[in-house]
């Protein structure tokens, strides 16, 4: 690869963004959401997503990755699996039926994994 904007690179961040989008999902399927709890499947793949971008960026520092490989990890992996849009919904709907501590574990547990993931994973991969 390149560092170009291929059909191939294009090709293969579509095949990675639906390789973590299907992930989530099933995981979505393994973990569905409870009533007034907080969505341990998004919760989880925002943390690993985070994790796996952290140690992307770590790789690209030590040039152990292409720039190739670090857009398609992290566009098209990363991006897939994880979901910023997801959370919000499940966080406003927390909300909306009044179920404010999940709500609030939410918002912090999700930030806190997330950015603690990604710095473990960028740290490890320095």
């Amino acid at each position: 690869m390149t560092g170009a904007l291929t059909p191939a690179v294009i090709a293969t961040v579509l095949g990675t963004g639906a390789a973590g989008a299907v992930g989530r999902y099933l995981l979505t399927r393994v973990l569905p959401v409870k009533h007034g709890k907080v969505p341990l499947a998004i919760l989880l793949v925002n943390t690993v997503g985070s994790g796996l971008a952290g140690v992307v960026v770590g790789f690209e520092e030590r040039s152990v990755l292409s720039p190739d490989a670090r857009l398609i990890l992290l566009t098209g992996l990363c991006g897939g699996l994880t979901t910023f849009s997801t959370w919000t919904v499940d966080t406003l709907r927390l909300i909306r039926e009044r179920h404010y501590l999940p709500a609030a574990f939410n918002i912090a547990g999700t930030t806190v994994l997330a950015v603690g993931a990604a710095t473990t994973g960028y740290l490890l991969a320095r």
